[in-house]
């Protein structure tokens, strides 16, 4: 063991060595032992006055109904300074209103321009009512006309971003984009990271592949741009990514594409974006209980105040916290949190009552490290059909070695299942594992999805312990079994996580993992159909415990539109038909 210990302790410090050229660099890995040592991104000036906007108009109009990322994706009709000047006239309240509601929204109305009106819709180019060879294995009428109705929201969440938000991006806080973009719908106005991952595999479905790849162009733009792939396309998002699919979804254009010019465009990117994720902040160094050390990774958002879309609900949740030291360390979490996809959800907190107990920068993701593994593979791919060997073994070894991270750190043997974990600070940069976490989660399942875990029997344990876990119910996976009131718990379901554990069992090779997955993917599309039946709408989140019912909770209302939940319906319905006399009704 020690020899071994050697070895890999050799090549992760000339792997090390190998990221020390990425630019990322400007970002040095901080002392685990400081409470809150992390970097902090500047925002635009813009941003800081929004958010007296925000909380203005909360204290104004109430909070009935009251959405604060509204106010802080506004753009400016005037200059910044001309806009702060007629703000400052407003007659005002004690609590910080302005005395008059109707001066406010006449305010708003004269110096700014709505939220999302400086995005513009653009008919996709590859867009047709019925693509041929549109889901072959649908045989059900009723199923294939509502699967086209799905498919024809993607002409409704097409936009552009307008050209005057390149012209004048101080009066934006959306970032311009050199491609048209598909967003996820209603209140989520922008393009989102990993959402983006199951809006093109439904695009894909769609054969929408000028689409699928405008879209992974937006996001090499970000790498190119900031280092990595922002959490969504406005300033406010600069500080923190989302989890890391961009290989992944390159992976599935070139399935369909074979265009290889994509995936030399893309390498450098991808380099650069695993840079990121595996040094500063986001690098935690681990020693197992065997001696070997592994380097894996963590959410960590450089960020430290309340995040712009939700300061107002920020603020109150901090208030319950009197010193300025936990309130800062607090916003970092949430933000931290917001960068999981996961915002939020008892699998970060220690107390799952209370939010102020976020401790997500010091848990080890099982989720996030299994999509970097992938990640690993993915450029270990490329680089080989770019005629980078080097690059292609490189990260070979940089798979292996986290490959085996996880069987060491994540595997939990008994509950057959893989565990985030919780790490304590053991010297200035080193960390050990205090204890996995053995609450039920759907991402403990993810890292079936990951090509080293692809094997019948190790699918049939790990199906044999979901099936057992009560997370699989009425209508598809819960999140968790923790009914919080966070929308990351129970009773709600998510799209990408039916999709990465149906696509994982389908693709073990074992038949009986293929008919669960088939099984829980027909519960889903039931529910979604019902749901549209009821609603005319597809849904953020559904309730896995009524047919028909979408999901809630959180920190906003229900949000239709909905780009991954459409997405996911079509790649499942593209993988598993639906015949003529299955039932379709709950």
């Amino acid at each position: 063991m020690a020899n071994f210990c050697a070895r890999s302790y050799i090549f992760t410090l000339l792997f090390s060595l190998f990221l020390l050229i990425l630019p990322i660099m400007s970002h040095p890995q901080k002392s685990c032992s400081v409470l809150d040592s992390g970097p902090v991104t500047s925002t635009i000036p813009l941003i800081s006055f929004l958010e007296e906007i925000q909380e203005t108009a909360l204290n104004t109009f109430g909070p009935n109904n009251f959405d604060p990322k509204l106010y802080i994706d506004f753009s400016m009709k005037s200059n910044l300074s001309i806009t702060q000047q007629a703000f400052s006239k407003l007659p005002r309240t004690t609590n910080g209103g302005v005395a008059s509601a109707a001066k406010l929204q006449k305010f708003i109305q004269d110096y700014f321009n709505g939220a999302g009106d400086d995005l513009i819709y653009e008919h996709p180019v590859d867009f047709v009512v019925e693509p041929h060879g549109f889901l072959p294995k649908v045989k059900n009428h009723e199923v294939r006309a509502w699967a086209l109705q799905v498919h024809g929201l993607w002409k409704n969440l097409s936009r552009k971003v307008s050209p005057s938000v390149k012209e004048h991006p101080e009066l934006h806080t959306l970032l311009p984009l050199p491609e048209s973009c598909v967003i996820p719908g209603s209140r989520f106005r922008e393009v989102y990271y990993w959402d983006s991952y199951w809006v093109i595999r439904g695009l894909l479905a769609s054969h929408m592949h000028k689409t699928a790849t405008a879209i992974v162009t937006n996001l090499i733009y970000f790498v190119e741009k900031y280092g990595y792939v922002l959490n969504g396309a406005r300033a406010y998002y600069t500080n923190r990514s989302q989890p890391p699919l961009l290989s992944s979804m390159i992976h599935e254009i070139y399935q369909r594409t074979g265009d290889i010019n994509l995936i030399k465009k893309a390498l450098p990117a991808l380099i650069k974006e695993h840079g990121f994720w595996n040094s500063g902040v986001h690098k935690v160094t681990i020693r197992d209980s065997e001696g070997c050390s592994h380097n894996l990774s963590r959410y960590y958002a450089m960020w430290n105040k309340p995040r712009p879309e939700s300061a107002t609900m920020d603020k109150e949740t901090a208030s319950k916290l009197s010193d300025a030291a936990d309130k800062q360390k607090l916003y970092r979490e949430v933000a931290s949190t917001a960068e999981s996809g996961w915002d939020f959800s008892t699998r970060w907190m220690r107390n799952s009552s209370d939010l102020t107990t976020l401790t997500t920068t010091t848990i080890l993701p099982v989720d996030l490290n299994a999509y970097i593994l992938k990640m690993e593979f993915d450029i270990a791919y490329f680089a080989k059909i770019a005629g980078d060997n080097s690059i292609a073994a490189q990260f070979l070894e940089a798979s292996k070695a986290r490959e085996k991270a996880f069987n060491s750190v994540f595997w939990n043997e008994k509950m057959s299942q893989w565990l985030d974990c919780w790490i304590t600070c053991k010297d200035d940069q080193t960390w050990e594992v205090s204890h996995q976490n053995q609450h039920l989660f759907a991402s403990n399942f993810v890292p079936l999805w990951i090509k080293p875990f692809e094997s019948a029997s190790l699918a049939e344990k790990v199906m044999k312990s979901l099936a057992n876990s009560g997370l699989v119910r009425a209508t598809g996976i819960a999140t968790s079994l923790t009914n919080s009131g966070q929308q990351w718990d129970f009773p709600n379901g998510w799209a990408p996580m039916q999709h990465i554990i149906i696509e994982s069992l389908a693709k073990s090779g074992s038949k009986e993992a293929y008919l669960m997955a088939e099984d829980i993917a027909i519960r889903w599309i039931r529910t979604n159909h019902a749901s549209y039946k009821n609603t005319g709408e597809m849904h953020e989140k559904y309730d896995v415990e009524k047919c028909g019912e979408y999901g809630g909770g959180g920190e906003y209302i229900p949000q239709t539109g909905f780009g991954w939940t459409n997405g996911v319906v079509l790649a499942l319905l593209e993988e598993f038909g639906w015949p003529q006399d299955r039932k379709l009704d709950c």
